[in-house]
């Protein structure tokens, strides 16, 4: 049964999800919250470099920040998925799983990406104990100790100087056949990383921590910790199939404040960005709350002229 229009439908409940609900509620916005509750980050220990919740778990930050904004009345949880968004600016119908739907004024996409199938043996094991993408979010807890780097190409050769501001006992494994340049193998030479172009065979573990990486010639590479490059796709198609444009990777284009060239719609977060940081996305959730709440405001002023 639709309910009465809201201002805004967030959908996705991760950090930028949660931030737009905090700043909005406490803006005596009516929101509705619409989350399935499987996030990207389950598989992760601990979240890092947030100021003032550094190493807290991240079902831990979900739930403090869920509990902080039911003080605000206007906002609600919906614990569903949405399939389908309809509409335009003023009047967009969203209907979930479950067959619920909700009118709402304005649309935040939140919805974050999804990691595809790891496909190297053993990652799944390891990935969120031992095997991690972001050294901001995981290098200090493996600073100073032996790591196998799987990245390629172009990013790797910004990978490779960023890592080593944590450990200078990494090595690299293409895992397969890669375009790096003779200038680029030479420079990492000099700089005394090994590079095995071998694709990988398996990683092997214990209870989620690593131990070695096999690869295919039979190379074993020790190792405590990974850093690896996912292989990432948008948590959601809503955006592009209400007309969001998107770059190649499926990022959604938005502003400064979040606005996509939907009217109406805005999106925040890693569904955003691939600056993928907590503390990131939970500031543009922030700024595209306010965005959202100036525009609510100044069109109900235009509407009540005196």
């Amino acid at each position: 049964m639709e309910k009465s229009i809201l201002d805004v439908a967030i959908i996705g409940g991760g950090p930028a999800g949660l931030s737009a609900a905090l700043v909005l509620g406490r803006a005596r916005k009516h929101v509705a919250l619409i989350d399935e509750g499987r996030p990207r980050n389950a598989v992760t220990h601990e979240s890092h470099g947030f100021l003032t919740r550094d190493k807290i778990k991240p079902a831990e930050f979900r739930r403090i920040a869920k509990e902080q904004i039911e003080a605000y009345p206007s906002v609600s949880f919906i614990a569903d998925m949405a399939v389908s968004v309809a509409g335009e600016d003023g009047y967009f119908q969203i209907t979930t799983v479950q067959g619920q739907t909700f009118a709402s004024k304005k649309i935040l996409f939140a919805v974050g990406m999804k990691d595809r199938p790891l496909d190297i043996p053993g990652l799944a094991d390891v990935y969120g104990s031992s095997a991690f993408v972001c050294p901001y979010c995981d290098g200090w807890e493996l600073r100073d100790q032996p790591l196998v780097i799987i990245n390629k190409g172009s990013e790797l050769m910004h990978f490779a100087p960023l890592i080593s501001g944590w450990t200078k006992q990494f090595v690299i494994c293409t895992n397969g056949p890669d375009e790096l340049t003779d200038a680029e193998r030479e420079e990492l030479r000099r700089h005394q990383v090994p590079v095995f172009d071998s694709p990988i065979r398996s990683i092997d573990s214990n209870e989620g921590k690593v131990r070695q990486v096999v690869l295919e010639d039979g190379t074993q590479l020790p190792c405590t910790g990974i850093f690896f490059k996912p292989q990432l796709v948008t948590g959601s198609d809503l955006p592009q199939a209400i007309g969001c444009q998107v770059t190649e990777a499926g990022t959604v284009i938005v502003d400064e404040f979040g606005k996509t060239n939907v009217a109406g719609v805005y999106s925040a977060g890693d569904a955003a960005t691939q600056r993928y940081q907590v503390i990131a996305a939970a500031s543009m959730g922030a700024f595209a709350a306010m965005a959202m709440n100036n525009e609510l405001n100044m069109e109900a002023w235009r509407r009540n002229k005196r």
